[in-house]
């Protein structure tokens, strides 16, 4: 992986990370904010290490930010993550550690989303996503996971009744102070 962008950047390669397909960093133009939907960093960090794929990778996100503002990088910005359907191949996926809807996403019940992000988290994705604008210039959009899988899917309690598959970062997401720090325009390739 290349020096950190960052100051503090914790380069923590995931065990499949060089089966991952490389790509032209010239090709990146959007970033994905995803949050976690798991209760801690290291549990995010053991469900991004599962092979979920025939070709011995799983989902993950490039960079992993945890609520006090420390920032983990598992997949190279040259490399393709698996963090969002039909985008992958251009985006870059920043997840937020966040509990989101754990532990039942998809019960029709449990679908508000209810911990905010807190101040530290929120200041490092700024720090992340300038230094990221300034290294990849094909960089235009930022966007949430929510926005690009609109998928519904039958609740987890009653098949009638159907739940968004993705809903991070989710309603309390500081959408306003994040565009106001960044140099990515929030829309939708």
């Amino acid at each position: 992986m290349p020096n950190p962008l960052i100051p503090g950047l914790q380069i923590q390669p995931l065990p499949y990370h060089d089966l991952l397909p490389l790509r032209a960093t010239d090709s990146l133009q959007t970033v994905v904010v995803h949050c976690t939907e798991l209760p801690d960093l290291a549990m995010a960090r053991q469900y991004g290490e599962k092979p979920l794929y025939e070709s011995g990778t799983g989902n993950s996100g490039h960079f992993y930010i945890d609520r006090d503002g420390s920032v983990y990088q598992y997949v190279a910005t040259d490399r393709i993550a698996h963090h969002v359907r039909g985008m992958n191949a251009t985006s870059i996926g920043i997840e937020l550690v966040n509990t989101g809807r754990y532990p039942d996403w998809f019960d029709s019940r449990c679908q508000s989303m209810q911990e905010a992000y807190p101040a530290a988290q929120i200041a490092a994705l700024l720090v992340l996503v300038r230094a990221l604008a300034a290294r990849h210039p094909s960089l235009r959009h930022i966007v949430g996971h929510d926005e690009l899988d609109l998928e519904q899917i039958p609740a987890s309690d009653d098949a009638a009744i159907t739940v968004a598959r993705k809903r991070d970062p989710g309603p309390l997401f500081p959408w306003h102070e994040v565009l106001a720090g960044v140099p990515l325009r929030h829309a939708v390739p």
